[in-house]
């Protein structure tokens, strides 16, 4: 799977397997959505109480599992972290707080437009002008400094919550929140949802696919390698909805989607913004979490929070619109997320040397 080839190939099993679920019982155009099934295992946890978004996603967990097994087998795992905890904690709460107003991380935005929701080319615009921004950042310096070794104990933690969560989904017991209408009472079989899921997160750790590393990437040095993935997930997807009969081209009426192109836009420019700072979009988050970065598990802490507060405090989006209290959490997301990258740009003073004298220039 490694080259170009290879992560065409893992992009159009990812375009295929989401259609495969949406025709098995996941919402249309959400056959995978990072962000959204983060806040439906949220509210399965009982960190939020919508009752229409409750359901312990199996997908979440065998793409964790499954990115686990194969840097295991490639010998890439190493525990390592200690870079900025916090500040990626805030960081992966905003970028939540971004998706879940456009409702859907960067591999729905895709999923989306391969099912003629137009009102997704508002979020990738937003998404793409983040990015720009946070390349501006990254070109004057923007660091979260260097990650330490840690004890391999301390990575195994991350997979086996995996397998606990697991455990729940199968027991269902009577602490654990089961939606009975809405997109958490939509879902495909849990045997199906597992292997898809292991098939992703195993594709997705051996090719490093990553939506804003791509975008990032062809901006920076003209590299096509990790963006031709996701062009991949869209072209598979799109050719599946139509097959189905799924594909359906507008803006009203889309499924769990609004027409309000101002928010959709901020909303994924916070995303994307995040991200980009954070170096890698919610499933590359995952991913990373599972080779034992433990400072992508707290990434991705900080998004379980997010979606748990979005959902408490009213700040996610429906498909009637945007809501005021969200209206106003993005903005004030974006001055924080500005704030983040201004204050991590290493500025080293640079010092000139004449005679016994030291300028600071």
């Amino acid at each position: 799977m490694s080259g170009k080839k290879g992560i065409i190939l893992v992009g159009a099993i990812v375009g295929f397997v989401a259609v495969v679920l949406v025709r098995f019982g996941n919402p249309v155009n959400m056959g995978l959505c990072i962000i959204c099934f983060i806040r439906d295992t949220a509210g399965a946890l009982g960190l939020h109480r919508a009752g229409v978004v409750q359901y312990i996603r199996p997908e979440l967990i065998g793409l964790a599992l499954g990115a686990f097994l194969m840097a295991a087998r490639s010998k890439e795992y190493y525990s390592r972290g200690g870079s900025a905890p916090f500040t990626r904690f805030v960081l992966g709460f905003l970028v939540t707080i971004g998706a879940l107003m456009f409702l859907g991380c960067p591999l729905r935005m895709v999923l989306r437009l391969a099912g003629g929701d137009l009102n997704a080319l508002m979020g990738l615009a937003g998404f793409v002008v983040g990015i720009l921004i946070g390349i501006a950042f990254l070109n004057k310096g923007f660091t979260l400094k260097r990650t330490y070794a840690l004890s391999r104990f301390e990575g195994y933690l991350f997979p086996a919550v995996q397998l606990g969560l697991l455990v729940l989904l199968v027991a269902a017991p009577a602490f654990v929140f089961f939606s009975e209408k809405g997109p958490g009472a939509a879902h495909a079989p849990i045997i199906l949802s597992l292997i898809a899921g292991l098939i992703i997160g195993i594709g997705a750790q051996k090719t490093r696919l990553c939506m804003v590393g791509g975008i990032r990437d062809l901006i920076m040095f003209k590299d096509w390698h990790l963006i031709s993935g996701f062009i991949a997930i869209f072209v598979a997807a799109l050719a599946g909805n139509i097959v189905t009969g799924t594909f359906n081209m507008g803006f009203e009426g889309q499924p769990v989607a609004h027409a309000d192109g101002l928010w959709n836009f901020l909303g994924m420019l916070l995303a994307g913004l995040g991200s980009v700072l954070l170096g890698g979009c919610p499933m590359r988050q995952i991913v990373l979490g599972a080779e034992g970065n433990i400072d992508s598990v707290i990434t991705v802490l900080g998004m379980f929070a997010g979606a748990a507060f979005a959902h408490n405090f009213s700040l996610a989006a429906s498909p009637a619109g945007p809501a005021p209290n969200g209206q106003v959490a993005v903005i004030i997301g974006l001055i924080v997320v500005l704030l983040i990258g201004y204050f991590n740009v290493d500025r080293k003073e640079e010092i000139i040397m004449k005679g016994d004298v030291e300028l600071e220039a």
